[in-house]
């Protein structure tokens, strides 16, 4: 009996594990990458839609230097693996780009098809595994790596984040994230959420994806006032609006308040410590508009 109870609570323990892995790839996604050359500049690259390739669904890489659209990413999440497949000048077949499955110790042939980095960069020792809190609050795994001994390829280590890939650029798992060479990641969202942050060269993480100017636009309606009591708000036009987040300026999510058709809504950000913050309100289909408060 002893014998079968461990059994199941190694399974149990197994199976959680398993529902703990965090997908790279969302419904939409969208990279913001710095590079700090005589001034900085921030590129924006993002998946558009999916397509069916040899009955495997992709999804499609878009903006920055994937405009021509021609690479696809397909993600398979209970092996914890992201591949790569190229349509044009020539078809290439499934390239691995990442497995979260690693443990210390294994090594992986770290690919870079289309990069300024080698295409092949040789094998990589993952060195360490660090769970780190991004914009949510929550943890998430960071891969360390470096080339391993016998690679005469690269020089450079690399890092991954999980729900993220590379902190260099996405089809580059095997690239440092140099903000002066080839440049890093400054923002990554899921659906507009932001998920990770690096503000060390930019002000603040803004989704520009999804058509945002659009809904905006039909979005004119809906009001955020101050009221008469200190560190209260008053929303308006709020009937079609179900969350409204709370954001630092540093894009951690501090609260978020659930609606429910209200037309007018209240809003107590009595609470917070003193300072600016992002109310980001948001409707079904991601439609969301953006207000910036002061807490005195």
């Amino acid at each position: 009996m002893r014998f079968l109870t461990t059994l199941l609570a190694f399974f149990s323990g197994a199976w959680l594990i398993a529902q703990n892995y965090e997908p790279l790839l969302d419904q939409v996604n969208e990279w913001q990458f710095t590079t700090c050359n005589f001034g900085c500049i921030t590129d924006i690259y993002f998946t558009d839609g999916d397509t069916l390739v040899n009955n495997k669904t992709y999804k499609i890489l878009d903006g920055y230097h994937y405009i021509n659209r021609n690479l696809l990413l397909r993600e398979n999440t209970s092996e914890k693996k992201v591949y790569l497949t190229i349509l044009e000048p020539q078809y290439t077949e499934d390239l691995l780009l990442y497995d979260f499955s690693l443990n210390v110790g294994d090594s992986i042939e770290m690919l870079n098809p289309i990069t300024p980095f080698p295409p092949n960069g040789g094998y990589f020792l993952l060195d360490s595994i660090n769970s780190l809190p991004l914009a949510n609050g929550s943890e998430y795994r960071h891969f360390y790596f470096s080339p391993t001994p016998s690679n005469t390829i690269s020089s450079n280590n690399a890092i991954w984040v999980e729900g993220v890939g590379s902190l260099s650029i996405i089809n580059a798992p095997g690239g440092y994230p140099d903000i002066n060479a080839v440049g890093h990641l400054s923002c990554s969202f899921k659906n507009t959420e932001l998920f990770y942050s690096n503000l060390d060269s930019i002000s603040a993480c803004e989704p520009l994806i999804l058509g945002v100017s659009e809904i905006i636009d039909s979005w004119k309606d809906i009001q955020l006032f101050s009221q008469p009591e200190k560190n209260h708000f008053l929303l308006t036009n709020a009937q079609e609006v179900y969350t409204i987040s709370v954001f630092g300026l540093t894009g951690k999510q501090i609260k978020t308040v659930v609606v429910k058709n209200q037309s007018n809504l209240n809003l107590d950000l009595s609470t917070l410590k003193p300072g600016m913050y992002i109310l980001k309100v948001k409707q079904h289909n991601y439609k969301q508009k953006t207000f910036k408060v002061i807490v005195k």
